[in-house]
């Protein structure tokens, strides 16, 4: 078993710890493609993989609207309320932080393994949600130009 066999065991190991269904399957789809020798399928996952990914969750959030759950004036207070101004604005930062995160990735892709470790702790301690790692890439990329900026 190679490092990167034991590397993906071990995130699939802390996913079940820390309770997170997706990592835990996603490291174990990984892990057994590695074992069976089917590493040649991993630049398409790569390149293809974050397009399908956002697909299934943009089709989960607009099932309620094609399943006709949400009326148009519903959707029209969501462009002129205080908390639908403030959801618009929180959409368009979480966009951008998510593309920060996602450059800061394939830049340092090294950096996912903190992102899984601190997704897990947040599972466990603070009862949290991983959504994923584009978001806490963006915080962290966010953080980094804190720092950057102050020191």
């Amino acid at each position: 078993m190679g490092w990167q066999s034991l590397l993906m065991f071990t995130i699939l190991i802390l996913g079940v710890i820390g309770r997170s269904d997706i990592i835990s399957a996603a490291a174990g789809v990984l892990l057994v493609l590695h074992l069976v020798g089917l590493n040649a399928i991993f630049p398409y996952i790569e390149d293809k993989g974050l397009e399908l990914g956002l697909f299934f969750l943009v089709l989960y959030v607009l099932v309620p609207f094609a399943a006709g759950r949400v009326s148009f004036s519903e959707i029209a207070k969501s462009f002129v309320s205080v908390q639908g101004l403030v959801a618009v604005i929180s959409g368009a930062l979480a966009t951008h932080l998510n593309n920060k995160g996602l450059e800061m990735l394939q830049l340092e892709p090294s950096l996912i393994i903190g992102l899984v470790m601190g997704s897990i702790i947040g599972v466990v301690f603070f009862n949290g949600i991983p959504v994923g790692p584009l978001m806490a890439g963006g915080i962290a990329a966010l953080i980094m130009q804190i720092i950057q900026l102050t020191s």
